[in-house]
């Protein structure tokens, strides 16, 4: 692999077993960053979210780049010492950070042995009705507090950690880039009053998303002078990821993970002097020449 932007520096992605974490590990690779691919997923579980941390890393590898696959729950502290640990003694100090690790449908995988392509037919047909005949997720009124809890460990306070435990390397070093990864549910659903009322929101995952910008703008403000920039990135449009092809209604218009990689690339290069504290999207990311677009799409 030829030496790239990257080249000589230490990356941790998190969430990169698929979809856009996948994209931005085989990207920063692409450009000669050594990367600790780090996700929960060491087997599939379920069929229609193929690919692990270890697929993720051989994949660089076999290009000619270099990666370290860790696993990692990121609602358990332990996990993300640890993770920090590894990626630093596999590695070397870590001067690149991508928070993209988060709570989403389907959910976890179960406890067990085997994937669950592996498990008996009439198990599997057992577990499918059982799906089938959970109600609809609720709202506001019915929604748990530990799941709402679950989605700031994973998306919120794991990130926090993970800032806190890499910026010391990135300090020592005087330079660094880290890059939270956003979403339109952070903005929604906006002031009212509201046309169409009533509908339940994504309110824990979009939640966990807006004080991660609060945060995202707090860190990048303290460590500006240590020549580390933090910025918060969010996809313009609808992600083509596993993950968001399982929960979409028909979507058929995407946007690809390599290009929303590509815009978590070029902030991963900025400085704080021309670019750090920013809440952006990916589409404004990649083309500055059109002025700032934001969202494409209509809003719900």
């Amino acid at each position: 692999m030829p030496e790239g932007r990257l080249a000589g520096r230490a990356a941790i992605v998190t969430g990169a077993s698929r979809g856009i974490g996948k994209a931005i590990a085989e990207a920063f690779a692409g450009e000669g960053a050594a990367v600790c691919v780090a996700a929960r997923s060491e087997r599939v579980w379920d069929p229609r979210l193929p690919g692990t941390i270890h697929e993720t890393a051989a994949g660089i590898e076999e290009r000619g780049g270099r990666a370290v696959a860790v696993a990692a729950d990121l609602s358990r502290p332990q996990d993300v010492e640890r993770l920090v640990e590894q990626a630093r003694d596999a590695l070397g100090p870590i001067d690149l950070l991508v928070n993209n690790a988060a709570l989403t449908v389907p959910g976890r995988p179960p406890e067990g042995p085997g994937p669950a392509a592996t498990r008996p037919a009439r198990e599997r047909a057992k577990t499918a009705s059982r799906e089938r005949e959970k109600p609809a997720p609720g709202g506001f009124l019915g929604f748990p507090l530990k799941g709402y809890r679950r989605h700031f460990e994973i998306g919120l306070f794991a990130s926090y950690r993970l800032m806190q435990m890499v910026l010391p390397d990135m300090i020592a070093a005087g330079r660094g880039a880290i890059v939270n990864i956003s979403s339109l549910a952070a903005f929604l659903p906006g002031e009212g009053p509201y046309e169409r009322p009533g509908r339940p929101q994504a309110f824990a995952y979009g939640g966990n998303k807006a004080a991660l910008h609060h945060l995202t703008q707090a860190v990048a403000f303290e460590v500006a002078a240590h020549g580390i920039a933090v910025n918060a990135l969010s996809p313009s449009e609808p992600v083509l990821t596993p993950g968001n092809r399982v929960a979409s209604a028909g979507e058929t218009d995407w946007a690809s993970p390599e290009d929303f990689a590509e815009a978590t690339l070029r902030l991963a290069l900025v400085t704080p002097e021309t670019c750090t504290g920013r809440i952006l999207w990916s589409e404004d990311v990649l083309h500055p020449e059109r002025g700032p677009r934001g969202w494409l799409r209509e809003l719900p």
